[in-house]
């Protein structure tokens, strides 16, 4: 996992697997942190901003895995905290949840939908998952 300022400072160019529609991870230097972060949303159908080590990151990851789904995880410095703020409607708390260029929230919000049985539908219509393989 890369912080978006690593990615920035290194020029590097990302890969996402195992999704066969993912789109190079890639980072412009000059693009602002909301730039940056809409941008993310908008290539990836699910994705989670996190802060170094968050154990509550590594429980989204596995509840998305448990259905099928592997996000893209994007760990934010303190300093990018205040920009996904701003793009996530200033409600805004590491880990988020980010499915189909829409903010969805914590953990809290993503137990939420899953256990209202929204999640899957959710995560289908973004093209996360493929509806032939949903029980």
């Amino acid at each position: 996992m890369q912080s978006l300022r690593q990615l920035a400072d290194g020029g590097v160019s990302l890969k996402l697997a195992p999704s066969t529609t993912a789109l190079p991870l890639t980072i412009d230097v000059s693009e602002s942190t909301e730039a940056r972060v809409k941008r993310l949303m908008s290539e990836n159908p699910v994705i989670i901003f996190s802060r170094a080590s968050c154990c509550m990151c590594h429980v989204m990851k596995r509840l998305l895995s448990a259905v099928g789904v592997h996000p893209t995880v994007i760990e934010l410095e303190e300093s990018e905290i205040a920009g996904a703020s701003a793009v996530c409607g200033g409600d805004f708390a590491t880990p988020a949840l980010c499915i189909g260029g829409a903010c969805v929230g914590g953990l809290e919000s993503m137990v939420a939908l899953h256990l209202s049985n929204n999640l899957v539908p959710r995560l289908v219509e973004a093209g996360a998952l493929k509806k032939e393989f949903v029980d």
